[in-house]
Parts: C-alpha cells; structure tokens; sequence
C-alpha cells in the first residue's frame, strides 16, 4: 500500500509540473504575440532600440516580452468637426463650423508616434483648423462668403491639406458645413437697402424734376410761340382777331350754359323785367 501511495503522489507531482510548465509556456506565448485588427497599423517600442521604424500590417505578429510594446493605430478616414468666429476684410464678425475627414500617412506613423503620439489629431487638426479659417475669412468681405462660398471652401481645403501634410495628416474631404453672421451684420443689410432705396428715390425724383423742367420749358415756348403769332396777326389785320376770338369764346359759354339744367336767364338792362304773371302797370 505504501509503494502505491508514494507512485500515485509521485504521479500527481508530475502531471503539476507539466501543467505548470505549460501555463507558463502558454503566458509566455501570450506575451510573446499581438494582434492588428483590420484598418490598424501597429508602432513597436523597444526599450533598447526606442521606436522601430517599421510599421506592421493586420495579422498576428511576434515580439520580445518585456522588451518590446506594440501601439496601435487607426488608420482609417475619421471626421472632425470644429468651429471658429473670425472676422471678415469689412470687419464683421461671421461664425463658421469646419468639417474634416482625415487619417494618418500610414509610412509615418513611427515619426508621428514620436513628436505626436496616438492623439495626434486631436493635438493638431483643431489648432491649424482655426488659423487656416482666420486666414482665409480675413481676405473677403461678409458678403462674398456667401457669393463665393466655392471659391472660399476651395482656398480652405487648399490652404489646410498643406499645413496637415506638415504633420504627416492626409485629408481626404475639407468642407464648411455652417455659416453664419452677426447681429451687427444684419443691421448693416438693412441700413444698406434702406440707404439704397432711398438714393433710388433720389434719382426717381430728380428724373421727375428734369422732366417738369422740361415740359414747363416746352409750354413756356409754345405760349411765347403763340403770343407772337397772336401779337402779328393783330398788327396785319387789326383787332378783327380778337373779336372773333371773343365770340368763340361767347358761342363756347352760351353752349355750356344752353346744356345745363341749373341756369335761370335774367333779362339785361333798365327796363329788363322778371315775367312772374304780373301786370306792371298795376
């Protein structure tokens, strides 16, 4: 019984051992592998060496326990999106909201591991987004903002690729998403189309004037025309002229007279009398 006992123990002391040693190969190997998930890229550290040069792709790799530590990166196209008020070349103050699609330059991650770290947009892309848009904004007036919304986006996305490209940031979609003004620039619209409007009343009413002008030229003319033709006719033919004038002038009367309703005739002269149905000599 007691050579089976100490088989049986010396049994078990075994199997422990080969697990263990098993266990630890199994950490070991855990240690000694990592993963890189699609649409990643991994920056290895060595502690002797620093930052390895080399980017490794999706898959499983190995590395030195203890000696080495890998840091993932996403590599795939992330928006951002960030806001400015700046002010514009009329001096008016316009609010705008940036939108950016961008992603690492995947042969300089090691470089932007060591001057930015994983947060390398975070650190960056709000920063030169402010100054690209102040810059730009400062060259136009509120108003061609608006009627030049394309060439100014264009001058933005150009402008900001640029200095990302500086970092090792590639864009690929630059675009402003929100515009809008201030108050003050509202109440500058609308003291402007009032002083429009008024200075088209202005011209309105010195065309009007002109055109008075004008007429009461043209009448001044024609009467002085008339009171020529008038003045010879009266010296070549005497007053007979105005006579018959006179009695035109008399028909057109007794005419307006003859037509109308509301007109009683009085008889002229001394003996003129009213014919009431009286006898005058009683």
């Amino acid at each position: 019984m007691a050579g089976g006992g100490q088989a049986a123990v010396s049994f078990l002391t075994r199997i422990a051992k080969v697990a263990a040693g098993i266990g630890v190969a199994a950490s070991a190997a855990s240690t000694s592998l990592y993963t890189v998930d699609g649409g990643e890229r991994a920056v290895i550290f060595d502690r002797i060496r620093g930052v390895l040069p080399k980017t490794e792709s999706e898959g499983t790799h190995f590395l030195v326990p203890i000696l080495q530590k890998p840091f993932i990166f996403d590599i795939r196209t992330r928006p951002h999106s960030f806001s400015s008020t700046s002010g514009t070349k009329d001096l008016q103050m316009v609010s705008l909201t940036l939108r950016v699609l961008s992603r690492p330059d995947t042969d300089r991650l090691p470089e932007i591991f060591n001057s930015l770290g994983l947060e390398y947009d975070e650190k960056v892309l709000p920063s030169i987004g402010n100054e690209v848009l102040k810059a730009v904004v400062a060259q136009f007036n509120a108003d061609q903002l608006l009627t030049e919304r394309p060439h100014v986006s264009a001058l933005v996305r150009e402008s900001l690729t640029q200095r990302a490209s500086e970092f090792n940031i590639v864009l690929d979609d630059v675009a402003i998403t929100h515009l809008a003004y201030g108050p003050e620039f509202a109440q500058a619209v609308e003291k402007k189309q009032v002083a429009q409007q008024e200075a088209e009343r202005s011209r309105f009413l010195v065309a009007k004037a002109e055109q008075e002008r004008r007429a009461a030229i043209v009448r001044a003319e024609g009467e002085s025309e008339a009171a020529r033709l008038i003045s010879e006719a009266t010296t070549t033919a005497g007053n007979g002229l105005i006579e018959l004038r006179r009695i035109e002038a008399a028909k057109e009367i007794a005419g307006v007279l003859a037509r109308s309703s509301n007109i009683i005739y009085i008889p002229a002269g001394d003996n003129g009398q009213m014919l009431l149905g009286l006898n005058a000599a009683r």
